[in-house]
C-alpha cells in the first residue's frame, strides 16, 4: 500500500476503510485523513449567458455551475464538438468562446465531468455585419439588414426580447443612430453606436454594454457659440425649440470617418459647418471643420433659411450634403453639395429651383439614394417647375460628381402641389429595385403628401407627361407619405400619417406592384407616420421594425415581414420596455441582436435577454 502513502497500518483497518468508506483514507502515520468528495448523486448543470448575440470580432465568456454533486468542472463544446473548431468557433476551458469569421447561429455546451450525460446549453448568433453606416443601411435606402442572426420571429417576444439600457444624450436625437463593428477602441475591440443631438453634439458608445458606457463625446460648437433657436429662423415650429445636428451622418469605415453638418451661432451670425471626426476619439480630421458656402447663378447659400434636414451621402468619395426649409419661411432652395471627403473642398454645386426659390430637399429626413453607377436621385419639395432649370416637385436623376439633370418626373398636377405646398418630397429619398429579368431592369419608387406612390424607371424617369404617363406605375397607398419605404424580398413595406403599416407585393414578372395591400397592421400610425427598418437571416425571419410617435415615449412596434399583421412585440406592453420621449422621423437601426431608437434624452437599447 505505499503507493498510496499510507505506512504501518494493519490490513483489517483498511480492509474496513475500503468496504464502509470507500472515499476515506486515513493517515496512520501523522494522525491526518482526506475526504474524497463523493462521486454519486445526480448532477444538475446551468449555464450563464443563454443567449448572446455577437460580432465576428467579439467574444463571449460563459459560465457553468454543477449542482448534486461534488466534482463541479465541466468541459466545454460548440455545436457538440468539444472545444470547437475553427469552422463553428473555439471554447476555451475556462469558458471563453471566440466565434468564426463567418456567420451563422451555433449552441455552446457545458458538461459535466462528473456525469458526461448531464449538460447546458446556451445559444450564440453570430454576424458578420460590418455596419449601419448611412441612413436606411444603405445607398439604395431600402432599410434592410439581412445579417441579424439573434432576432428572429422566435426570438423577438416578451419572454427574451425588451429593453435593455439606455444611453444618455444632451437634447433630441432626429438623426438616425449609426453602428459600427469591431472598433479599436478604448483599449480593446468593441461594436460602437453613433448618436447626434440637436445641441450640437456628437457620441460614441459601447453598442453591447449595460449600463451605457461613453468612449467620448464631441460638442461641435466653436468658442463662444450655442446651438440655433426656431425663433432664430422665423419661428418655425417645424423643429423647436433647438436645430443643431438634425440630418443623419455618414461613415466612412475605410478610414473611420464621421461626416455630419453642425448649425450654430455666435450673437446674429449663423453658422453651418462640415465636420469630419475621428470614430476613434471624436477629433476633427483633414483641417476640418468646413464652413459651408455656395453660389450659383448669382444665388448665394444661406445658413440661417436653409434646413440640413436630409441624411447625408458618402458616394465614390464625396460627400453630399441636401438643404430644406425651415417650414416654407424665408427664401430657401433646393441645395445639394458634394465635398471631397480626403480633403474637405467643395467639388460640386447644385440648385434645384434657382429662380424664386423652393424645391426643398428634405424628404422627412431621408437620404439622396444612388445606383450603382454613381448616379444621385431625390425627391424636391414644392417649387416652381419648368424641366429646364426649375425643378419643384420633381424626382431627379443626377450626375457626380459635376451635377447635371441626366433625367427627371414631375407629376402631372405639379403646379397644384406648388400652389398647396403639397410635397413630392415629403417622401423619402427612393428605393432602387434592380430587376434583371423583368420587363423594366431598373427601377425606382418614391411619393410624397398626395399619398400616391410612383414606381419609375430609372433609365428615363418619365419627365412631365399628361396623366403620368411616364411612370410605370403609379398607385395610392391611403393617406400623405412622410419617411422611406422599405424593401425586401419583393415587398414594399410603409406606414401612410394616420393610416395602417401596410405591405405591398411586387410581381417581377409583371415589372408592376400588386395595388392591394397583402397585409397590414392593426396599428394605426399617427402623424407623421413611420419609416420602417427590416432585419432578417438572409432571405427569412424578416421583421419589420417601426416607431410610432404620440405625445409621449416613442413606441417601438416588431411585426412578422411575411404578414404584418402578426405583430410579435411592443414597447408599449411593458413599463420595463418605455423608450424615451418621442421625435418625428426616428428611423430604428438594427444590429448585432439589438435595436436602437433615437428619443429625447436618450438613445433606448432594445435587445434579447441574456438569460
Amino acid at each position: 500500500m505505499a503507493s498510496l502513502g499510507v505506512k504501518h497500518c494493519q490490513d483489517s483497518l483498511l480492509i474496513s476503510a475500503f468496504l464502509i468508506l470507500p472515499l476515506l483514507f486515513v493517515g496512520c502515520g501523522g494522525g491526518q485523513s482526506t475526504t474524497i468528495p463523493p462521486s454519486g448523486g445526480t448532477a444538475s448543470v446551468t449555464i450563464s449567458p443563454t443567449r448572446a448575440a455577437l460580432t465576428t470580432g467579439q467574444s463571449q465568456t460563459f459560465t457553468a455551475a454543477v449542482t448534486g454533486n461534488a466534482v463541479t468542472t465541466v468541459t466545454w463544446e460548440v455545436d457538440s464538438i468539444p472545444g470547437g473548431n475553427a469552422s463553428v468557433g473555439t471554447v476555451t476551458a475556462s469558458g471563453v468562446y471566440s466565434p468564426p469569421s463567418s456567420a451563422g447561429s451555433h449552441t455552446i455546451a457545458a458538461r459535466s465531468t462528473a456525469d458526461t450525460t448531464v449538460s447546458a446549453s446556451a445559444n450564440v448568433f453570430i454576424t458578420d455585419l460590418a455596419g449601419v453606416f448611412t441612413y436606411h443601411n444603405d445607398l439604395s435606402r431600402d432599410g434592410v439588414n439581412n445579417k441579424e442572426y439573434a432576432l428572429s420571429t422566435s426570438t423577438v417576444k416578451a419572454a427574451t426580447f425588451g429593453k435593455r439600457f439606455a444611453c444618455a444624450i444632451d437634447a433630441s436625437a432626429y438623426a438616425q443612430p449609426l453602428w459600427v463593428a469591431n472598433v479599436a477602441i478604448g483599449g480593446g475591440t468593441h461594436n460602437v453606436l453613433i448618436a447626434a443631438t440637436v445641441h450640437d453634439t456628437i457620441y460614441a458608445f459601447d453598442a453591447d454594454v449595460s449600463p451605457c458606457k461613453t468612449y467620448w463625446s464631441q460638442s461641435l460648437l466653436a468658442s463662444g457659440e450655442t446651438w440655433v433657436n426656431n425663433m432664430d429662423v422665423g419661428g418655425s415650429t417645424d423643429l423647436a425649440p433647438d436645430i443643431g445636428i438634425v440630418g443623419t451622418p455618414v461613415i466612412d469605415p475605410a478610414t473611420n470617418t464621421i461626416y455630419v453638418v453642425s448649425k450654430s451661432k455666435n450673437g446674429a451670425t449663423i453658422h453651418q459647418r462640415l465636420h469630419a471626426l475621428s470614430l476613434i476619439d471624436g477629433s476633427e480630421k483633414f483641417s476640418g471643420p468646413q464652413e459651408i458656402a455656395a453660389t450659383v447663378n448669382g444665388i448665394t447659400f444661406s445658413p440661417l433659411s436653409q434646413n440640413q434636414r436630409a441624411g447625408l451621402a458618402l458616394l465614390n468619395g464625396v460627400v453630399y450634403i441636401a438643404w430644406g426649409s425651415h417650414g416654407d419661411i424665408g427664401t430657401y432652395y433646393g441645395w445639394i453639395v458634394g465635398y471631397n471627403a480626403a480633403t474637405l473642398a467643395q467639388v460640386s454645386v447644385f440648385n434645384d429651383d434657382p429662380g424664386a426659390g423652393g424645391g426643398g430637399i428634405w424628404m422627412s429626413g431621408g437620404a439622396p439614394a444612388a445606383d450603382s453607377s454613381n448616379n444621385m436621385y431625390v425627391i424636391t419639395g414644392n417649387g416652381n417647375f419648368d424641366g429646364v432649370t426649375l425643378f419643384g416637385d420633381s424626382f431627379l436623376k443626377l450626375s457626380t460628381p459635376g451635377f447635371s439633370v441626366l433625367s427627371f418626373f414631375a407629376p402631372s398636377d405639379q403646379a397644384t402641389l406648388n400652389s398647396g405646398d403639397i410635397d413630392f418630397g415629403s417622401g423619402g429619398a427612393t428605393i432602387l429595385v434592380d430587376q434583371p429579368s423583368g420587363p423594366v431592369q431598373h427601377l425606382a419608387i418614391g411619393g410624397g403628401k398626395v399619398g400616391t406612390l410612383f414606381l419609375l424607371n430609372r433609365d428615363n424617369l418619365g419627365g412631365n407627361t399628361t396623366n403620368d404617363a411616364g411612370a410605370v406605375q403609379s398607385f395610392s397607398v391611403g393617406n400623405r407619405i412622410f419617411g422611406t419605404p422599405a424593401f425586401w424580398q419583393n415587398t414594399l413595406y410603409i406606414a401612410p400619417i394616420t393610416d395602417h403599416l401596410k405591405s405591398y407585393t411586387f410581381n417581377p414578372s409583371m415589372g408592376q406592384f400588386t395595388t392591394a395591400p397583402a397585409s397590414q397592421s392593426a396599428t394605426t400610425f399617427g402623424f407623421p407616420g413611420s419609416t420602417p427598418s427590416i432585419s432578417s437571416q438572409g432571405t427569412s425571419n424578416g421583421i419589420v421594425w417601426a416607431t410610432e410617435k404620440g405625445t409621449g415615449p416613442s413606441v417601438l412596434h416588431a411585426y412578422d415581414a411575411t404578414n404584418v399583421g402578426t405583430e410579435l412585440w411592443n414597447s408599449a406592453n411593458s413599463s420595463a420596455d418605455q423608450a424615451g420621449q418621442a421625435v418625428k422621423f426616428t428611423v430604428p437601426t438594427v444590429a448585432n441582436g439589438k435595436v436602437y431608437v433615437g428619443t429625447v434624452g436618450e438613445i433606448s437599447v432594445y435587445g434579447l435577454s441574456p438569460n
